[in-house]
């Protein structure tokens, strides 16, 4: 323990794991710290024993819900984009020699009360039953200028800089209707909120054109991967690869004290009497609660079910959003599904989730329109738990403390959260301009 690191990472989150592996690659000298006994942190996944001691006290779960370790229930579900930053920062490091990744089922978008296909192509939008003739082929001209669309190639700009012009005036162009816009917006481009209307249309075309390349990466139904065995998988993989680099990994340590000097500056971490010694410390916020603040509250539900997701073609695996407009909410609801097809449920088992940014303390109410459209559920878990985000100066102390994870089912914020930490650790930027074809899933047979 007394010796002297570049950076001590404490927490085994996957953020938190993440950077470890990124900075040992680097070739700083790594110690990484936990006070638990286990992997992944708040995005650890549990099994059937964990998940009931952890919601239902000394409960036993019920027998006919089948063996407690042919579940692996993510707490912070969530799934990776085909073509998106987390499966680059994959393949950038090496990581996906330890991972098998398949194919995501289905993506949907909840409209006027009925589950839809999301459409991201022209083909798709020209099929699609979320849209009347003549704005089928509005929504047809929009995804065509997308797909050919290239940032290097001015002849597919059709004459529009879109730095300079907004989201809401590109798509003015198009004449789209409200309902169209709003599935595009949120369900397309992921966007948490309306606000990308108003800044430049760069970040929406690429969003979207994003989604439709990694549509089309394996030929399945939707554009996203997960791993096999559950996201619990992930921050072993980057422990592994820490490791494999001359990390130093410590499970189990209590009361992981970050020390300062007389300057507010970090210089270690003392854990059972023993301080060891670092430029730098990474964290998630519960190790500095001193230096984080509340922004707000995320809610979800938990379910187990025999069945999958009504409406979404028996699709074993599926994504399905909820605009905030289509509930009358300020923000909006996900619905994540997930089988034994991706071996984190015994056969004929589904494991869902529901989640939102919440408003109030009571997550029944608050999840009901997700909720409802679940169906019967063999059992269901509420919970809430708080956001934070840093409110301190990391440059002035050395402590780079992540923020907490949203309530979105995909990855693109979390590994922005990452990069951005990396890069004011490091003050270097991930390379990212990777060999995709490096990346491997298979798809539903």
């Amino acid at each position: 323990m007394d010796e002297e690191y570049d950076v001590i990472v404490l927490g085994t989150g996957l953020k938190e794991c993440i950077l470890s592996g990124l900075l040992s690659v680097d070739g700083l000298k790594v110690l990484h710290m936990d006070k638990n006994d286990y992997y992944g942190g708040e995005s650890s996944s549990l099994n059937l024993i964990q998940l009931w001691k952890r919601f239902r006290g000394n409960d036993k779960p019920p027998e006919e819900l089948g063996t407690s370790k042919e579940y692996n229930v993510d707490m912070i579900p969530k799934f990776a984009m085909a073509n998106g930053t987390l499966v680059r920062v994959l393949i950038h490091t090496d990581v996906t020699k330890y991972l098998n990744f398949k194919a995501v089922d289905g993506s949907f978008v909840y409209n006027k009360g009925k589950i839809y296909k999301v459409p991201a192509t022209d083909v798709e939008a020209l099929k699609s039953p979320l849209m009347g003739l003549f704005e089928k082929r509005r929504a047809r001209k929009f995804f065509l200028y997308v797909q050919d669309f290239e940032e290097t190639d001015p002849k597919t700009h059709e004459g529009m800089d879109l730095n300079k012009i907004t989201a809401k005036e590109f798509i003015a162009k198009y004449e789209l209707e409200a309902d169209t816009i709003d599935f595009i917006g949120h369900a397309l481009a992921l966007y948490t909120d309306d606000n990308y209307l108003n800044q430049p249309a760069m970040d929406f075309v690429k969003r979207v054109k994003l989604y439709a390349e990694s549509l089309a990466r394996f030929q399945a139904g939707s554009p996203y991967i997960y791993p096999m065995y559950g996201l619990g998988e992930l921050p072993q993989a980057f422990a592994r690869l820490s490791a494999v680099y001359g990390g130093t990994y410590m499970l189990n340590k209590p009361q992981c004290k970050v020390e300062f000097d007389e300057n507010g500056k970090v210089v270690g971490v003392t854990s059972e009497g023993e301080t060891a010694k670092c430029k730098k410390v990474v964290c998630d916020p519960s190790y500095l609660p001193d230096k984080v603040q509340k922004v707000g509250k995320v809610a979800r539900a938990i379910c187990i079910m025999s069945h999958p997701i009504p409406d979404t073609n028996d699709s074993h695996s599926a994504q399905v959003i909820l605009p905030q407009k289509q509930l009358g909410r300020k923000s909006d609801m996900y619905l994540f599904c997930c089988s034994y097809s991706h071996n984190v449920a015994p056969k004929g088992k589904y494991i869902a989730f529901v989640s939102t940014e919440a408003k109030t303390d009571d997550p029944q109410t608050e999840l009901k329109p997700g909720v409802d459209i679940l169906g019967p559920v063999d059992e269901i878990f509420y919970e809430t738990y708080d956001q934070f985000v840093p409110s301190h100066d990391s440059a002035a102390d050395n402590c780079f403390i992540s923020k907490s994870y949203d309530s979105t089912t995909h990855f693109e914020s979390t590994v922005m959260d990452v990069l951005d930490m990396y890069s004011k650790i490091t003050g270097k930027v991930v390379d990212l301009s990777v060999d995709l074809s490096a990346a491997s899933a298979t798809a539903e047979e």
